[in-house]
């Protein structure tokens, strides 16, 4: 299938009350535009050209990477929206494809059956539509006695009759390319609106006895557009009612599958168990016997097998198999955990590696820190990696041991099996096999009390 496609995405979402364009909101760790575009690429489409108005600049950076962008200076109807792309397909023949940039729960096999319906009927024009008990809002669509589409009329423009028809115009649509761009020519504004209707070359086409064909979807959750964070929301859910629904049918184990947010670009092996509370977004991925939560956050986080994370925020951070996490740990980016390495309660890890088999269990932030292998640091343990200017590297060698409340001044060294004593401050290099101690010498002063409190009895 050779198609091309527009994506709409120029409106100001006024109803979202927000600084920010609609489309430019976040489901699940992508934004919504993003969603569509995913669709779009699923669905094997060649070229995707994006139309932006408000607020572009927030926009630009999302799709810049993934499709061609024209811009529409004033927000004149979706006809003058699509009219601006023109140049784009100057020499372009076949199936053009325009789509809704704030309807993230489309799926890539609507996009492709749609431009098959096109092209099955040689159609100039096919429309999506759906199915609504409340339709309030949406373009009705208007057959005549055989069945076949007439037109489509916006909500401000439908009679009482109209306004009682079921059938609604979805924002989704196929053209063939040469009559598209023709028919556009010829758009109107007299409408309740003032605004050039897409909707309107429906009906210049018919008026030329090219075929216009209707697709109409099983799922209208799929042409959901978001208008207001009620909708947002609503969008969230069923994303999410879809996606979990996948993974555990790919062998994924969720007690409540309505407390676990999964992102689309998530992947998951079988036998993996993910516990109530938990979010993984981005790149994420979690191999198998791998048990995930509760209270989990992992953002394009690898995560090995037989793993478990408890209670953990983790920030593009790599677990390698059988490594554990948590209770209450924060991984920022840059962290590695190599195998059966452990980060235990209230533990942060910063752009740091911990050797395999190594442990650091308690209370301990390592910062810029390589840990070699059979390391264990005690309870309380700081590497000082920042001066208040500059940051600087630990190095901790294979089978040392850190006793608790230790404070490790960077630069610094520790070498194979050396040994710190608990309550040091090191801040020289320690030796292979050495004991490092950097503490003050314990003194007894006697009777200090009595002499310092005489009154007391």
């Amino acid at each position: 299938m050779a198609a091309s496609a527009i994506i709409l995405a120029a409106g100001m979402g006024t109803r979202m009350k927000s600084k920010k364009p609609k489309v430019a909101h976040i489901l699940l760790g992508k934004p919504v535009i993003n969603w569509v575009i995913d669709a779009a690429h699923g669905a094997e489409i060649d070229t995707i050209v994006s139309v932006l108005g408000h607020e572009r600049d927030q926009v630009i950076p999302l799709v810049e990477d993934e499709s061609a962008i024209v811009f529409q200076e004033q927000l004149l109807g979706t006809a003058d929206a699509v009219l601006t792309c023109k140049e784009k397909f100057a020499d372009y023949e076949g199936s053009v494809l325009v789509l809704s940039g704030d309807c993230p729960l489309i799926l890539s096999e609507t996009i492709q059956a749609l431009v098959d319906v096109r092209e099955t009927n040689q159609a100039a024009a096919a429309v999506l539509t759906m199915q609504l008990e409340n339709p309030f809002g949406y373009g009705r669509i208007i057959r005549d006695e055989q069945g076949n589409l007439l037109r489509i009329v916006e909500e401000k423009d439908c009679n009482p009759a109209e306004k009682e028809i079921k059938e609604c115009n979805s924002g989704f649509y196929c053209f063939d390319a040469r009559s598209l761009f023709s028919a556009l020519e010829q758009v109107g504004s007299e409408n309740a609106q003032g605004e050039f209707y897409l909707t309107d070359v429906l009906e210049i086409c018919r008026s030329q006895n090219k075929t216009v064909a209707a697709f109409c979807t099983e799922n209208a959750e799929e042409c959901l557009g978001i208008n207001s964070r009620a909708q947002l929301a609503q969008a969230a859910k069923h994303l999410q009612q879809r996606i979990n629904a996948f993974h555990m049918d790919n062998g994924v184990t969720m007690l409540d599958p309505s407390t676990v947010w999964i992102g689309p670009d998530v992947v998951i092996e079988n036998d993996v168990e993910i516990l109530p509370q938990t979010f993984l977004f981005g790149k994420t991925s979690v191999g198998e016997d791998s048990v995930i939560g509760p209270a989990t956050r992992l953002i394009d986080t690898a995560v090995g097998k037989g793993c478990t994370i408890d209670e953990t925020i983790a920030i593009e951070a790599c677990v390698d198999d059988f490594a554990n996490c948590g209770p209450r740990a924060y991984l920022r980016p840059g962290t590695h955990l190599c195998e059966k390495a452990k980060v235990g309660t209230h533990v942060e890890v910063k752009k740091s590696t911990v050797g395999v088999g190594s442990k650091v269990p308690h209370l301990s932030y390592i910062g810029d820190t390589t840990i070699g292998k059979g390391v264990n640091i005690g309870a309380g343990s700081i590497t000082c990696n920042y001066d208040g200017e500059k940051k600087y590297p630990t190095i901790i060698e294979d089978g040392v041991f850190v006793g608790s409340d230790t404070m490790l001044v960077a630069p610094v060294t520790i070498g194979e099996n050396a040994i710190i004593g608990a309550g040091s401050v090191i801040t020289d290099d320690v030796s292979a096999g050495a004991l490092g101690l950097g503490r003050a010498r314990q003194t007894e002063i006697s009777e200090y009390r009595k002499s310092h409190h005489p009154d007391e009895s």
